[in-house]
C-alpha cells in the first residue's frame, strides 16, 4: 500500500531553498523561491513500514542571525510498527541558520519564526501516481494557482539576455501601437455606400445615383433656406440668390451673446503688400457701379480680368441692378476675345489696361457701347476717358475709381430694397477646352449658381465646413465655374477672402503660396499646380533614406487606418525635416482642385498621389469632377476618403448621375457603366451628357474609364 505524502503550503518571504530530508540522510530538494506548493509521496509499503522524512527550510544569510530555531507547538503522537525492523533512528545534521522540523505523513504542525507564526499543512489520503502532480483533493483555484507558479517558475530559470531582448522588442512595438493608434476620421461603413442607387434602372441605363445627403424620395438641393426677417424660423427658407449671398457677408454670424463675426476681403500685391477692402466700402462700390451701368444703357456687362476684387464687385452689382453678367477667360488672343464678345452680345467691357486690345476690338466689333477701366495706382494720373484717334467708334469710356470718386460721399451706401426684386439675370462663362478649340458658352441662371453653393456647404462635414475663422484663396480662375462657386460659398459661410490676381498663373503651390503676408486655410488650386509640387517634393525626398521610409509609413497608415496623422513623433520629425515649408501656407487645412472634362487639362491625379500631396501639404484633399455644362462640381471625393484609387467620389447633392449605354461600353445587372448623364437643379438645362465614359465602383464612387 502506497500513501501520499502531506502537500505543503508555505509562505516565507525569507525563504532561499526548500528540501525534503529523510531520516536516513537522503535528501531531496524542491525549486528554490519564497512561495511552494508540493505533494510528496512516502514509502509506505504496509502497516508499520512508513518512513519519517524531514522537512528543512534555509533561509537568506540576513536571517539567520535574527530567528531563533522553530518551535513545535504540537508534538504528533509517533506512529505504531507492527511488523518488521524498526529502522534506525537518526538525526539529520542541522546546519547554523537553517529551520528544522520532522513530519510525518499524517498531522499538521504549526511552527513560528521570526516572531510569525506559520501553518504547514499536511493533507492525507492522497492517490497521486506522480510526485509532483497536483493533488485530487485540493481545488480548481487551487490547482490554477500551482500551475501558474509552476509555469512562472519555469519560466524565469530560462530567463536570459535574449529574453530580455525580445521581450524588450516586443513592450516597444505594443507602446508604439497603443501610443499612436486613432480612430479613422469617418466610419468605414460611409465609405463602403458612399451614394445612394435607385432599385429600378431604365433600359440601356444605369441606376441612378444620388448623394447620402440627398437621397432618393427628397428633393435635390435647390437653394441655400435664406429665411427673412421676421419670417417663422421652423418655415423652410427661400432658395435665394447671389444678392443674399452677398446680405449674408454683410450680416455676419452670430457668435456668442454680442459678437458678431464677419470676414474680410483682402487683395495681395506682389509677395509683402496686402490690401483689406472695407466691406461697407465695397457695398458701395457695388451700387455706384451698377447704377453707371444702368444710367449708360448698359445691358450685357463683360467682365475680362484676372482674379480680383472689381470682378466679384461687377457680379454682385449685375445681381442688383438686374444685368446679364459674363464673366470672360483672362489672357486670351485678340481673336478670342472678339469671338466671344461677339457670341456672347456683350455692350459693356470692364477690364484692366494692357490687356483688352481696345483697337482692334473697337473696329471688329461696332457693338461696343461701353468701357470701363480698372486702372491700378501707379496709372491714376492718366487720362484714360479718351478714344483713341481712327477708331471711328463711339464707346463711352470711363474708369473705376473716377466712377467712385465722383460720386458724392453718401451716395450708395444702402443696397437695393428686397422688396418688389425682379429675377436676376443670367451668368455667362466659357467653357475653354483643348488648344486650337472653341470656348463652349454656357448659361447659367442665379438658380444653378446657389443649387451649386448649397450642395458645397453639405458636402464636407459640420466639423471641417468653412467658416469666420478661414482665408480662402481661389489660386484658379474665377471663370472657372467650379473656383467661382467656391468663392462664392466661402462668402456666404462668412469667411476671409484674399484675391491673388497671378495666383492662377503660378505653376506649383510653392509660388501661390509665396506671400508671407496671408497664410490661408483654404485654396482651390489646379491639378496641374498640384502635379508639379508632388514632382518637386518627391524628387527632393528620394535623396533621404530615412525621410522615404517615414513616408511610405505614414502614407501606408494614412491608408489603412482612415486617421490623418496630425500629431505625434513621427509626423512631427517628417514636418520639420522633410515637408516643404510654405511660407504662405502654414495653416492650411484643406485643398480643393478638379478635373475638367474636355477642358483641355493633361493632368489627372492617381489615389496615391492625392495621399502624398496630403502629406506634403498637411491639409486634406478634395478632387472633384467638374464639367462645362453644370456648376460647381459633378462629384467629389469625400474629405476623408484616404483609401487611394483613381475615382471622383459620388454626385454631389445638387445633382444626380445616370449611366447611358455608348458604343461597346454597356450596363448590366452586376456592372454600371456608359456615358456620364448629369441631372439637377445645378445642370444648365436641366439635363446634360459629358460626352465621357465611366464606370461606378462597388463603393458607389464615379471612375473614370
Amino acid at each position: 500500500m502506497r500513501t501520499a505524502a502531506p502537500s505543503l503550503r508555505l509562505d516565507f518571504s525569507w525563504v532561499r531553498s526548500l528540501f525534503w530530508a529523510k531520516s536516513d540522510g537522503r535528501v531531496k530538494t524542491l525549486n528554490p523561491g519564497p512561495q511552494f506548493s508540493r505533494s510528496m509521496q512516502t514509502g509506505c509499503r504496509g502497516p508499520g513500514s512508513c518512513e519519517t522524512w524531514h522537512l528543512q527550510l534555509s533561509v537568506s544569510g540576513r536571517h539567520n542571525r535574527a530567528h531563533p530555531p522553530s518551535r513545535i507547538s504540537k508534538q504528533p503522537p509517533r506512529p505504531r510498527v507492527l511488523s518488521g525492523p524498526k529502522p534506525p533512528a537518526r538525526t539529520p545534521r542541522s546546519r547554523p541558520g537553517c529551520i528544522f522540523q520532522t513530519l510525518t505523513n499524517r498531522a499538521p504542525y504549526t511552527t513560528s519564526a521570526g516572531g510569525h507564526n506559520y501553518c504547514l499543512l499536511c493533507i492525507t489520503n492522497q492517490h497521486s501516481t506522480h510526485n509532483q502532480s497536483p493533488s485530487p483533493n485540493m481545488g480548481t483555484f487551487d490547482n490554477l494557482l500551482l500551475q501558474l507558479d509552476e509555469g512562472v517558475t519555469g519560466l524565469f530559470k530560462q530567463w536570459n539576455i535574449w529574453t530580455s531582448l525580445i521581450v524588450t522588442l516586443f513592450a516597444g512595438l505594443i507602446t508604439y501601437q497603443v501610443s499612436t493608434r486613432q480612430d479613422p476620421d469617418i466610419h468605414p461603413f460611409l465609405l463602403a455606400r458612399q451614394s445612394q442607387a435607385s432599385p429600378v434602372r431604365q433600359p440601356k441605363e444605369s441606376s441612378v445615383y444620388r448623394p447620402q445627403a440627398a437621397p432618393h424620395g427628397l428633393p435635390l438641393h435647390t437653394g441655400l433656406n435664406v429665411k427673412d426677417p421676421g419670417a417663422n424660423k421652423w418655415a423652410w427658407g427661400r432658395d435665394g440668390d447671389l444678392r443674399d449671398i452677398w446680405r449674408q457677408t454683410l450680416a455676419g454670424v452670430q457668435e456668442g451673446d454680442d459678437k458678431v463675426a464677419k470676414g474680410r476681403i483682402l487683395t495681395v500685391e506682389g509677395t509683402e503688400n496686402v490690401k483689406e477692402h472695407h466691406l461697407d466700402a465695397l457695398t458701395r462700390q457695388i451700387n455706384l457701379i451698377g447704377q453707371h451701368l444702368v444710367d449708360q444703357g448698359g445691358n450685357r456687362v463683360a467682365v475680362y480680368l484676372p482674379n480680383s476684387v472689381e470682378l466679384i464687385v461687377t457680379l454682385f452689382a449685375c445681381a442688383f441692378y438686374n444685368l446679364n453678367a459674363i464673366i470672360l477667360p483672362f489672357n486670351q488672343p485678340d481673336a478670342a476675345v472678339i469671338d466671344m464678345l461677339r457670341r456672347s452680345a456683350a455692350d459693356t467691357v470692364i477690364t484692366a489696361p494692357g490687356s483688352f486690345p481696345f483697337d482692334v476690338v473697337a473696329k471688329n466689333y461696332p457693338s461696343l457701347r461701353q468701357l470701363v477701366w480698372v486702372v491700378d495706382e501707379g496709372s491714376k494720373h492718366m487720362d484714360w476717358n479718351e478714344v483713341p484717334q481712327g477708331t471711328g467708334s463711339k464707346v463711352n469710356v470711363a474708369t473705376w475709381q473716377d466712377i467712385i470718386n465722383d460720386s458724392p460721399v453718401e451716395a450708395g451706401k444702402t443696397l437695393p430694397p428686397l422688396e418688389d426684386q425682379s429675377e436676376p439675370k443670367d451668368i455667362t462663362l466659357f467653357w475653354q477646352q483643348g488648344p486650337g478649340q472653341e470656348e463652349e458658352m454656357v448659361k447659367f441662371t442665379t438658380g444653378n449658381i446657389v443649387s451649386a453653393i448649397a450642395a458645397q456647404l453639405t458636402a464636407i462635414p459640420t466639423a471641417r465646413r468653412l467658416s469666420p475663422s478661414d482665408l480662402f484663396l481661389p489660386a484658379d480662375s474665377l471663370a472657372n465655374s467650379h473656383t467661382l462657386v467656391l468663392t462664392l460659398t466661402a462668402l456666404f459661410s462668412n469667411s476671409s477672402v484674399a484675391f491673388n490676381s497671378s495666383a492662377s498663373e503660378a505653376p506649383s503651390l510653392s509660388a501661390i503660396l509665396s506671400s508671407p503676408a496671408v497664410s490661408p486655410t483654404v485654396i482651390a488650386v489646379t491639378p496641374s499646380a498640384l502635379s508639379q509640387t508632388h514632382k518637386e517634393v518627391s524628387s527632393a525626398l528620394k535623396s533621404s533614406t530615412i525621410g522615404k521610409d517615414l513616408h511610405w509609413l505614414l502614407s501606408r497608415s494614412l491608408a489603412e487606418s482612415g486617421a490623418f496623422p496630425e500629431s505625434g513623433f513621427l509626423i512631427n520629425y517628417y514636418n520639420q525635416a522633410f515637408r516643404p515649408k510654405f511660407s504662405g501656407g502654414k495653416k492650411l487645412r484643406l485643398v480643393y482642385t478638379a478635373e475638367r472634362i474636355n477642358g483641355g487639362g493633361k493632368v489627372r491625379l492617381s489615389g496615391e498621389e492625392l495621399n502624398d500631396l496630403r502629406l506634403y501639404t498637411g491639409a486634406r484633399v478634395v478632387y472633384a469632377l467638374t464639367a462645362a455644362r453644370v456648376a460647381g462640381a459633378v462629384c467629389q471625393t469625400n474629405v476623408y476618403d484616404y483609401r487611394g484609387g483613381e475615382h471622383f467620389g459620388p454626385p454631389v447633392a445638387s445633382v444626380e448621375v445616370v449611366l447611358r449605354d455608348k458604343g461597346g461600353v454597356r450596363n448590366s445587372d452586376e456592372e454600371s457603366q456608359g456615358e456620364i448623364v448629369v441631372k439637377g437643379p445645378a445642370v444648365a438645362g436641366k439635363e446634360a451628357g459629358l460626352g465621357v465614359v465611366a464606370r461606378v465602383r462597388e463603393d458607389h464612387t464615379v471612375a473614370l474609364i
